[in-house]
């Protein structure tokens, strides 16, 4: 076994040297798609934010799921957060094999080129929808009586930007068609699906968006109707970008450096 890691090391120190080479070269011609997707997500955030203080709690509305599903209640609510958490980090490091991995379908910097189109695309939908018409919400810290369902006017312009990360993100409200939870997994399944080379796995990955539908639905943390949109509208603006966007961009995104 020493022997091997001896031989073995120096190979793979020169497969991460070489695809470092390669990213940075490519992140140089696409640093500004990157960027912009980073950027984009701090303006999702801040509008997600800023649609709390429009929140007004209210009684429930009539929910199919709601009366399909049991409620998993208050303490059980990690049990999605957990599992998004997993589907998150699992695809962010399987972003990256191809600097350890000999078999590779896609350059990192590319892959996450159009991820973040995608997803910006997405989110730019999501927060037309949801500042055009605001529902209660559902979840147990929107409803009424709890400090958090609605926020003070704010007293200056910075404690608006600063959207009081992390507790703004974690306890917004106002911000439900169509869930980000589920755009973020849809897209990260899309794109196993399309670049994933196990077939289990992309099988499994399937599975565990579904799961995770029902325990956003079941912990209460979103309308039906907010997972269902969801579950069409990514998977439309995957197949508009991938397909009908024409020119240089289509191209970037659709992989046509390879």
């Amino acid at each position: 076994m020493p022997v091997y890691v001896d031989r073995e090391a120096p190979k793979l120190w020169r497969k991460i040297c070489s695809e470092t080479t390669i990213e940075i070269s490519l992140l140089a011609e696409n640093w500004k798609i990157i960027l912009g997707g980073i950027i984009f997500q701090y303006i999702h955030g801040l509008a997600a934010h800023g649609v709390h203080y429009l929140h007004q709690p209210g009684p429930l509305l009539q929910d199919s799921g709601y009366a399909l599903i049991p409620e998993l209640g208050e303490d059980k609510a990690y049990i999605s957060e957990t599992l998004f958490s997993f589907l998150f980090f699992s695809f962010v490091l399987w972003t990256f094999h191809p600097f350890v991995f000999q078999s590779k379908s896609f350059h990192t910097v590319l892959l996450w080129c159009r991820v973040l189109a995608c997803l910006v695309v997405c989110q730019m939908l999501r927060i037309v929808t949801f500042y055009s018409t605001q529902l209660p919400g559902p979840n147990y810290h929107c409803r009424e009586g709890s400090k958090l369902a609605r926020l003070p006017r704010p007293e200056s312009v910075v404690e608006v930007l600063l959207i009081n990360f992390p507790r703004g993100m974690i306890y917004g409200c106002g911000d439900l068609i169509f869930s980000s939870h589920m755009i973020f997994t849809l897209l990260f399944v899309l794109t196993y699906h399309k670049y994933g080379t196990i077939r289990f796995i992309k099988q499994s990955a399937w599975l565990l968006a579904i799961i995770e539908s029902l325990l956003i639905i079941a912990s209460r943390k979103h309308y039906t109707v907010d997972v269902v949109v969801a579950w069409y509208t990514v998977n439309l603006v995957v197949f508009f970008i991938n397909k009908k966007l024409p020119g240089y961009y289509s191209q970037l995104i659709s992989f046509q450096y390879f």
